[in-house]
């Protein structure tokens, strides 16, 4: 990893006469700098122009004024650009014009903190819909955990979503609630017969209130939150955030403990795959994949219930290590099913690829172009089916991983094929890493003991969980409780893919498009 970059970009907004300080060390591993609010425009400008990814954008509530932070990634090293606002005049430039992922990201600072874009092409509320008043901010100190909702939260019914017209052009809205178990969301469809002209998307459905029910927890009570802000990855939200709270306190975890983590979050990679490559199946009336996948995932689950003492490790991630060790007859139980594992799924992906009618199901259809993937800063299986190789895990590396070869598969074409084989060619190289990694198990303690951080003292965790890269920020208040916590799923840069990839398709082949993206709706909705 390279730094030398960030000096090149410092010097370019001195040269643009923007007003920047650097704190060093503050937020390892990223570095990070305050930047006057008139700028934060023109930091945009000038980190699009460098080539750097836009990662994450929030928003913290600072007594007098408002606190506003943006990610950025370059050759795996991240910076933190934070400025401040006044209460009473709370507006900044927007990043969206520059960074299209950044758009509802903003608009969620918006509308959780009362601070204004004023360049963003979209004022719409994104998550509040209408269960608060226009001037009530929920993650504003004053507002209390229970709000003031109403005895019926009004239907918001009066959203705006872009009309079509012309000749033939006819609107299909799909959910909120939909037919299976999935969880709600809106979709709105603008079609000519059976082909797509455009979807808009209209998330929220699930607010949960999580960074709000944060505010005063204790680092274990934080560590159970974020293993349910999206339940399928309970793993790696857990321990995005233990990292996070554990870089702030000083802690540092015992190798076994790190060496635990890492093998059930790539349980977790696997478990979720194997789910995913059989949902696709199904919603190609491929029911032969589908029930054989499922039958794989379920086998795998049962055997870390046996190891770990939940079928999903949820609440196995605690601060400062783990909450359970893993024995030696589990240990080989787990290292002989690898093997098996791997001609399974190898065997079962010749027939997938071989079945003329699944893949012209899979094959070109929901096209996501390399230039859209970079745009909205898509990463993990989508994005690398579109050429976009980063790997936290790789690229950004952090114990155990930074002693381990982890192998990343990327393809160019873009398509529910490529998205499919990115998830098959992932489970063989967590297959590899769960090798490597039993084979040389550390021996000693699973846990450090904890120690109060210091007021103020904030802490990022980066995890590459199975959808991709997990950031989560984490700042604490007297008492060693937690004044703010953000965890931003990579979901929030996903979704917004699928309503371009979907275009030109047929409207019988948005489900399989949907579930080859697969965001999550609970880590996008906090």
């Amino acid at each position: 990893m390279s730094e030398s970059w960030i000096a090149a970009f410092l010097t370019q907004l001195a040269a643009r006469e923007a007003r920047v300080t650097e704190r060093t060390g503050a937020l390892a591993p990223a570095r990070l700098i305050h930047v006057r609010a008139d700028d934060w425009g023109v930091l945009a400008h000038e980190a699009k122009a460098a080539g750097c990814r836009w990662v994450a954008g929030w928003g913290e509530d600072g007594g007098e004024i408002l606190l506003v932070n943006a990610c950025f990634e370059k050759d795996g090293v991240y910076l933190i650009a934070r400025t401040s606002v006044a209460y009473a005049t709370p507006m900044l430039p927007s990043h969206t014009p520059y960074y299209p992922g950044a758009d509802r990201p903003e608009r969620h600072t918006q509308d959780m903190l009362g601070v204004a874009f004023s360049d963003h092409p979209d004022t719409r509320r994104w998550t509040r819909h209408q269960a608060w008043a226009d001037l009530q901010f929920p993650l504003r100190w004053d507002f209390h955990v229970g709000g003031n909702p109403p005895a019926d939260t009004p239907p918001d019914d009066q959203y705006r979503f872009l009309h079509a017209q012309g000749a033939g052009v006819y609107e299909i809205p799909v959910g909120p609630v939909h037919a299976g178990i999935i969880e709600p969301g809106h979709f709105r469809f603008q079609a000519v017969g059976e082909m797509v002209l455009n979807l808009e998307q209209h998330l929220g459905y699930v607010h949960k209130g999580i960074e709000k029910i944060a505010e005063g927890r204790d680092p274990a009570g934080l560590a159970r939150l974020a293993g349910r802000v999206s339940g399928d990855t309970t793993v790696a939200h857990a321990w995005a955030a233990c990292m996070a709270m554990e870089r702030a306190a000083g802690v540092e975890v015992p190798a076994r403990a790190l060496a635990l983590r890492a093998l059930m979050c790539e349980r977790e990679r696997v478990a979720n795959h194997l789910g995913d490559i059989g949902a696709v199946l199904n919603d190609v009336a491929f029911t032969f994949g589908f029930y054989q996948f499922g039958r794989l995932r379920e086998h795998w689950t049962r055997v870390s219930h046996q190891a770990f003492g939940h079928r999903f490790m949820m609440d196995r991630v605690i601060p400062g290590g783990v909450s359970v060790d893993l024995d030696d007859t589990m240990a080989t139980m787990m290292d002989l099913e690898l093997e098996p594992l791997r001609r399974e799924v190898t065997g079962l992906m010749a027939i997938v690829e071989d079945h003329p009618s699944v893949e012209d199901r899979l094959e070109n259809a929901g096209v996501l172009s390399l230039e859209l993937a970079k745009e909205f800063g898509a990463l993990g299986y989508v994005g690398r089916a579109s050429g976009v190789g980063f790997d936290a895990r790789r690229d950004a590396p952090y114990a155990p991983y930074d002693r381990l070869s982890v192998a990343v598969p990327v393809y160019h074409y873009g398509d529910v094929a490529a998205r499919v084989k990115v998830r098959a060619e992932e489970i063989l190289a967590s297959l590899d890493l769960i090798g490597q990694l039993l084979a040389s198990l550390p021996s000693g303690l699973c846990r450090e003991p904890w120690r109060t951080p210091a007021t103020g003292s904030e802490g990022l965790g980066i995890v590459e969980g199975f959808r991709g890269e997990i950031l989560t920020y984490v700042r604490f208040k007297e008492g060693g409780r937690v004044a703010r916590f953000f965890p931003r799923d990579p979901s929030w840069l996903t979704w917004p893919t699928l309503e371009k990839l979907v275009r030109d398709n047929i409207v019988p082949d948005f489900p399989v498009c949907n579930k080859s993206v697969n965001g999550s709706y609970s880590g996008n909705d906090l």
